[in-house]
């Protein structure tokens, strides 16, 4: 299946004005290139997404140490990247799982949204370069995310490891919240956070922004289920809670921010997980950012929003992990 992008006929005026640009500069370079398509061989379509992603992807702050390190997670050497915007004192921890439905992108595509939160939080970043479906299908994707918090935990790389949170963006959004499920059920290691934009949190498509939004605005209802098929195809797996998070107990979860975009199939699912956890007795902070599309806070360089979102997201995990 083709992946479907916000094409600026298809959008209405709602869409914020520096969002269609972006979203139109996009569209144009896709055109030059062949489609990208959840049809296996996955290679040539990835390589493809990403080069696309990093449309916006370059630039951002420079940090005072990046560090690569390899980890033996359930019979593989997983990469992860460490990030320090300063040097000199042990520093807490954003813990990052990059978005792009399971099975596109990587912590290359992800890297400048990840030091502009490590910036403006004043913490590291910790991102993780866990197995794509559907060469690994759930659980296997989830369970290495949750090993490498607990090897970082244990590991001294100069971090304040008493100070964790987690964070991820779309499918990084739903490892990040399962991974906190999965923790908090085994033992741990604690989190002090959860920051999650537009996070995937069930496989229902029948929600209302899965029908408003189904498509033209860039995501769209027929993706996402041929991402949740690639990522997790048993009915039974999506029932999970550790698969849908929105399905989990959410006592004893940490605070958490939920960020979305107005124009997004997620936006229910993000709605019904705050409702959910903050039921629960879970501190929950909910922003929807008017006028943007799924995927919006890695346009920074552009779109004035997404550095609202960033700024956002900077100031509450300082507050958090202080």
């Amino acid at each position: 299946m083709q992946e479907n992008h916000a094409s600026e006929d298809a959008m209405p005026h709602r869409i914020d004005p520096e969002q269609r640009a972006a979203t139109a500069r996009r569209d144009a370079e896709a055109a030059k290139l062949p489609p990208v398509t959840t049809t296996e061989p996955l290679g040539p379509s990835r390589v493809i997404n990403e080069q696309l992603a990093m449309l916006y992807g370059q630039g951002g702050p420079a940090m005072a140490e990046t560090r690569e390190y390899w980890l033996p997670i359930r019979g593989r050497r997983m990469q992860v990247r460490v990030h320090k915007p300063t040097l000199g004192t042990k520093l807490p921890v954003l813990v990052w799982f990059h978005g792009g439905g399971w099975v596109f992108q990587s912590i290359d595509s992800h890297d400048r949204l990840v030091r502009e939160i490590a910036a403006a939080a004043g913490c590291a970043a910790v991102s993780v370069d866990y197995s794509l479906a559907p060469e690994s299908r759930f659980p296997q994707p989830l369970l290495e995310c949750a090993d490498a918090v607990r090897a970082l935990a244990e590991t001294d790389w100069g971090l304040d490891t008493s100070r964790i949170a987690l964070g991820g963006d779309s499918a990084g959004g739903n490892l990040a919240l399962a991974a906190a499920v999965h923790l908090r059920d085994a033992g741990g290691p604690k989190l002090r956070a959860i920051l999650t934009p537009y996070p995937v949190t069930d496989a229902d498509f029948t929600s209302p922004s899965y029908t408003e939004f189904a498509e033209g605005f860039g995501l769209t209802r027929a993706g996402m289920a041929a991402y949740w098929d690639l990522y997790c195809s048993h009915l039974a797996d999506r029932l999970n809670p550790l698969a849908a998070p929105l399905r989990a107990d959410c006592g004893g979860m940490p605070p958490t921010l939920i960020q979305l975009a107005e124009l997004d199939v997620l936006r229910s699912d993000g709605e019904r997980m705050a409702a959910k956890m903050r039921a629960a007795g879970v501190d929950v902070t909910l922003t929807v950012y008017p006028g943007m599309l799924h995927g919006f806070v890695r346009l920074t360089e552009v779109v004035g929003k997404a550095r609202d979102a960033v700024a956002e997201a900077g100031a509450w995990l300082k507050g958090k992990l202080a």
